[in-house]
């Protein structure tokens, strides 16, 4: 099916779309009226997109035809220098289509849980993990979102081992998808004498929120044990048994909560985890299904690929996927990491679109 056949067939949707929600009984039908029109709207762009391109196709046309009959040379030359400038309009309106055709993930309207947890490096992956974790507060704040911190574990020295927080806004996941990865930082440790530097990593993975309704967790499917709450926290935290720990008998996941003084809000933070990752199971599992063809171009999600690195020596921030470096290290760690959200997003548009004229 050509580029053109296959905008024929959205125009044709959107006008079949119109046609509905205008009967009076689609229309007396909230729910099934707010869901034609949430299909129209997403067609909205595209149809507006492909009815300019036409027009402009159009004119092209009508001009070849008055140069080609050259019965008026100043109009045959009026029409040629006209058509230069409506070949590149529609040139960059065919660019522009072929990008609003490329298919969308279900997955980017949806908020994430950013999971961030020191690696190799002992006390020094752990204030690296503390870095990260400032970077991306850092990024939603300047972006407006929302942020609630479900379990953080910290090592006592300014450093954390593992902290577990949700972000809530528009299109969170589009934007965050690509940090899913190993992060590395090569810097001198305050407490290196020789002045050495070291390299130390953490692990960050992006994964998208569960809504209740897309997750069902069985009770006889987990297993709760309740336990002392250990660590910092404050008094009722450490003498009261408010931690909670939930087993996913089928799969083996673990989660575990202490944060809260209640066990119930414990509870029920370790379940909100607990649905995500099995939602992010099994959209893996689909990712797998579509085969190797069909994966990011730029990373493939693997939690275990090295994705950046962290340079205070140099102060330089490299994206190993897009080969992208930055000299403002300090700008990024305050979460300026904007040029790298774009520069992932650009890159697998490219590759999208690569794969689509193969």
């Amino acid at each position: 099916m050509t580029l053109l056949d296959r905008l024929r067939q959205v125009e044709m949707r959107h006008r079949a779309l119109s046609e509905q929600m205008a009967n009076p009984d689609v229309a007396s039908n909230y729910e099934r009226l707010s869901r034609l029109a949430q299909e129209q709207s997403g067609l909205e762009p595209l149809v507006t997109h492909y009815r300019a391109y036409a027009d402009v196709m159009a004119q092209i046309a009508e001009n070849q035809e008055i140069a080609s009959s050259g019965e008026d040379p100043e109009l045959t030359e009026l029409a040629q220098t006209e058509n230069l400038e409506l070949q590149a309009t529609a040139s960059r309106l065919e660019e522009a289509l072929k990008v609003l055709l490329l298919p969308k993930d279900p997955l980017d309207e949806k908020d994430v849980i950013v999971e961030i947890r020191a690696g190799a490096g002992g006390d020094e992956a752990a204030l690296f993990c503390a870095d990260l974790y400032r970077m991306y507060s850092r990024w939603a704040e300047d972006n407006r979102f929302k942020q609630e911190v479900l379990s953080l574990s910290a090592n006592g020295l300014g450093g954390i081992k593992e902290v577990i927080c949700a972000v809530k806004g528009k299109r969170i996941y589009s934007q965050l998808k690509y940090e899913s990865g190993v992060h590395r930082v090569q810097r001198v440790p305050e407490t290196e004498s020789q002045g050495r530097i070291h390299t130390s990593t953490a692990t960050v993975a992006i994964l998208p929120e569960a809504d209740d309704v897309e997750i069902t967790v069985e009770p006889q499917d987990i297993r709760i044990d309740i336990m002392r709450s250990s660590g910092p926290g404050g008094q009722s935290v450490n003498t009261t048994d408010s931690a909670v720990r939930i087993t996913h008998l089928p799969t083996g996941l673990v989660v575990s909560c202490q944060d809260e003084k209640s066990q119930l809000q414990n509870r029920l933070k370790a379940m909100r985890i607990l649905r995500t990752r099995l939602f992010d199971l099994e959209a893996q599992r689909q990712r797998d299904e579509l085969g190797a063809a069909r994966r990011s171009q730029v990373g493939s999600g693997d939690r275990s690929e090295k994705i950046r690195t962290y340079n205070f020596p140099q102060g330089r921030v490299t994206d190993h996927r897009i080969n992208l470096t930055q000299y403002q290290l300090a700008d990024v760690i305050d979460g300026k990491i904007g040029n790298f959200i774009q520069g992932l997003a650009m890159a697998e548009q490219e590759a999208q679109l690569a794969e689509l004229g193969a």
